[in-house]
């Protein structure tokens, strides 16, 4: 069924309270309105639920692991509480370690730091630059961007047979598409590496606030994701996985809560004892708000029902895409096609407009607050375009004035936290945009185009 005739359904349920609903902004043409968040694969509001059980532990927060005093040892339970119910929600393996970090990039860099000597890597050209570009120390075989899924799934297993077959290898992957909202076909990568020795990482910073992700069902090795998208903006993210590879590399970061025993050696040097566990990974006072935070919201989303929630995504998409689909001007990036899966990320481009003139105007003249550039994902985005990859194009730093071409494309996205009057707004606005112009003037400032306000 095409993804456009889901609008014929009816939303399924509510959604989700978060903080911000009832943000007014001032309009350039006068008056005010409710902000529209549409740019929630950047990062996404924060649940009504995860704020409000922020600010009922802060009166009680100490520090973790070493403190005494019984703040500290409420903390701690919390901390490694906070630990589980990630596992849980990540339907992780016996054995498995959750690590807490700063985001998804804090979570792959971790991991590229963690590769044994001589790992081979081998991820797609489309990955989001978090998961692109931390492998520097490894032998990286870049893939181009597939066409179908199947032919993602071809495209490795071809790669991977050419790999020294005694090596250590791993794959990265990313859920869904931080451009396309596209779904990829992780269990059927997950097959493939495993079938020629490798393992696999999935970059779920998209896939984790829309839909289930199961370690164990996708039998995928690691997991990374980040609070902010997660309806959790505090400030950490997570690995979690198998534990070897971990607990056999050196510490990420030297310091305090990462070494067992440090004792001064007669030659006046330092012998360090490190842990096995996760804390080998987090040194330093973690960031305990942060891991409740997403612990939180990791319950928050369970308790409402993957379910319901999808199905409700689903609905918002088919309004969007089927809204866009009446606009010929309007072309909508997708390297699967029409009828792949997605979540609630859409980009695209507009025939004669720059994509940062039309996002500025959609904030200035209707509230409506999207996303241009190229959304640190430049080979992809290029790939989409049609541009050579060589061409001039930064993410969220386009070159052109207003009015011209630009290597850039507009990314609207929205989750559980979205009203549907959000997105009705949304084509509205795109559609009035298109067939009117915009009713302001713009320039660019600092790469970035802006209402020129005289």
């Amino acid at each position: 069924m095409s993804v456009i005739a889901v609008a014929a359904d009816q939303s399924v349920c509510s959604p989700l309270p978060v903080l911000g609903r009832d943000v007014t902004v001032p309009l350039v043409t006068g008056g005010e309105v409710t902000y529209a968040a549409l740019d929630y694969a950047a990062s996404a509001p924060a649940l009504q639920r995860v704020w409000d059980d922020v600010a009922a532990y802060a009166p009680y927060y100490g520090s973790v692991h070493r403190g005494a005093g019984y703040l500290s040892q409420l903390s701690t339970d919390l901390f490694e509480n906070s630990r589980a119910a990630v596992a849980e929600f990540l339907d992780c393996r016996e054995g498995d370690q959750v690590v807490f970090t700063r985001s998804t990039t804090d979570s792959l860099n971790l991991l590229a730091a963690a590769l044994p000597a001589g790992c081979q890597v081998f991820v797609f050209e489309t990955e989001h630059h978090a998961s692109l570009l931390p492998w520097r120390d490894a032998q990286v075989t870049y893939l181009n961007a597939p066409r179908t899924p199947g032919q993602a799934v071809e495209s490795l297993e071809r790669a991977l047979a050419d790999r020294d077959p005694y090596g250590p290898a791993l794959v990265c992957v990313t859920g869904a598409s931080n451009v396309t909202g596209e779904l990829w076909p992780v269990r059927e990568l997950a097959a493939a590496a495993h079938a020629h020795g490798a393992r696999i990482v999935l970059d779920a910073a998209q896939l984790a606030p829309h839909h289930p992700v199961s370690v164990r069902d996708l039998d995928v090795d690691w997991v990374a994701f980040s609070g902010h998208k997660l309806y959790a903006p505090f400030g950490s993210g997570v690995l979690a996985g198998r534990a070897d590879w971990l607990r056999e590399a050196e510490p990420y970061l030297a310091g305090g809560g990462a070494s067992r025993k440090v004792a001064r050696r007669a030659d006046g040097g330092v012998d360090v004892e490190w842990h096995t566990t996760a804390a080998r990974h987090e040194a330093g006072s973690p960031n305990v708000i942060g891991v409740y935070a997403i612990a939180s919201a990791c319950k928050a989303l369970t308790e409402a029902g993957f379910d319901d929630l999808v199905a409700r995504e689903r609905y918002l998409i088919g309004k969007v895409r089927e809204g866009l689909a009446e606009v010929p001007e309007v072309k909508v990036l997708s390297l699967f096609g029409d009828d792949a899966p997605r979540v609630g990320v859409i980009s695209f481009v507009v025939e004669g407009w720059n994509s940062s003139h039309f996002a500025a105007a959609l904030s200035a003249e209707y509230g409506i607050g999207v996303r241009d550039g190229l959304f640190c994902a430049h080979p992809l985005v290029r790939t989409l375009l049609g541009s050579d990859p060589q061409d001039v194009g930064e993410c969220g730093a386009p070159e052109a004035a207003p009015g011209e071409k630009s290597l850039n494309a507009i990314r609207v996205s929205f989750g559980a936290g979205t009203p549907d009057e959000h997105v009705e707004r949304f084509v509205r606005a795109v559609k009035e945009l298109v067939r009117d112009g915009a009713k302001w003037n713009y320039r660019t400032e600092d790469g970035r185009c802006v209402p020129d306000r005289g």
